[in-house]
């Protein structure tokens, strides 16, 4: 009995390329409506992967207004770290995200400098990390050193920490003045930590603003991180937001008057009056009964109309019967130069 070829089981390389593009494609993803009839690809909406461990409460625009603040932030504060320490002091910012509270405080060194502060009259607890090596060598900076990288890692003395206080209080002076156009910030360090996992200045599962940022100060390159509690800069962020719409947003137009019956009953006093010429003083006192007072021939054709006291009209003043009367010729402009408060001539 002849046995089975097996060069009929090989299959070919179409067939082999076939299954491995069957293999790699990605399932398709199938949506259903609330009824439970599935939705065609062509009306399903945009799917996106959430991290519920993660929770991000800052949106794309609102993150790059953070990140532009940030940057002015960080501009400053190089410049003025310069002046203080009088020696060249360079941040750039490497990272700038949020993050639960446990993730950030686990992500902290061992050893290292926690500043602990709070932005009156803002709610919530703040950390300024500062890399060890870092802070020794700010601190012999400020000693009269010449600012070389100090390798020793280990914890802060109290003068070593007194002695940065200087530091971190330009750090959280110049923080707070970027939000000054939505409310003017107070910075207050309220205590020191070198291990951040015993801290609870803030609930578990709370979101933080993180700032990371690289530090160039003589031969030392480290890093510096600010740690903001979301539920602290919600109420800038708002503040913001709400003046960027009020500055994008085009002005209403102004309502158009209108009459309302009630106006029918308001009195308002009408006078028709001429400003002829003037007088001194001494000229008007020496008048007396029977003289007679020149006017100008054409002053009958500038008549002012005063509503209120305020000139509304030019008019010309005839005779109806035995009434006085004036027609209106035109309208007083707001610049004119006739629109002026009444003399009582």
């Amino acid at each position: 009995m002849a046995a089975d070829n097996p060069i009929s089981e090989v299959l070919d390389q179409s067939e082999i390329d076939r299954l491995l593009a069957q293999a790699t494609e990605p399932p398709k993803q199938r949506v259903y409506r609330s009824d439970g009839r599935q939705m065609d690809a062509a009306t399903a909406p945009k799917i996106e992967v959430y991290d519920f461990r993660n929770p991000v409460f800052l949106t794309e625009v609102e993150l790059r207004r953070l990140r532009l603040l940030h940057e002015d932030f960080i501009r400053y504060l190089s410049a003025r770290l310069s002046l203080f320490l009088r020696m060249e002091f360079t941040l750039k910012m490497s990272k700038l995200t949020t993050l639960a509270y446990t993730k950030f405080t686990e992500s902290l060194p061992s050893p290292t400098h926690l500043c602990l502060f709070k932005t009156e009259p803002l709610m919530g607890v703040g950390i300024l990390d500062l890399n060890p090596r870092l802070a020794l060598t700010l601190v012999d900076r400020m000693l009269g050193g010449h600012g070389h990288s100090v390798k020793l890692e280990r914890y802060l003395t109290e003068i070593e920490v007194a002695l940065l206080e200087d530091v971190i209080r330009i750090v959280l002076e110049e923080w707070c003045a970027q939000w000054k156009g939505q409310k003017e910030l107070h910075p207050a360090v309220i205590g020191h930590e070198n291990n951040g996992r015993f801290l609870q200045t803030s609930p578990k599962d709370a979101v933080m603003l993180a700032l990371t940022m690289e530090v160039g100060f003589g031969d030392c390159s480290e890093q510096m991180q600010i740690g903001i509690p979301y539920y602290t800069i919600e109420p800038l962020v708002k503040s913001m937001q709400a003046s960027r719409d009020k500055d994008t947003t085009p002005d209403a137009k102004p309502a158009k008057a209108e009459w309302k019956p009630i106006y029918e009953h308001i009195s308002m006093p009408v006078r028709a009056e001429w400003d002829a010429f003037e007088l001194s003083l001494r000229e008007l006192t020496q008048l007396r009964v029977g003289d007679v007072i020149e006017m100008p021939p054409d002053i009958v054709e500038r008549t002012q109309v005063t509503l209120n006291g305020t000139p509304k009209f030019v008019g010309t003043v005839g005779l109806d019967s035995d009434r006085v009367v004036v027609k209106l010729v035109k309208k007083i402009s707001d610049d004119h130069p006739l629109k002026q408060k009444s003399h009582g001539r």
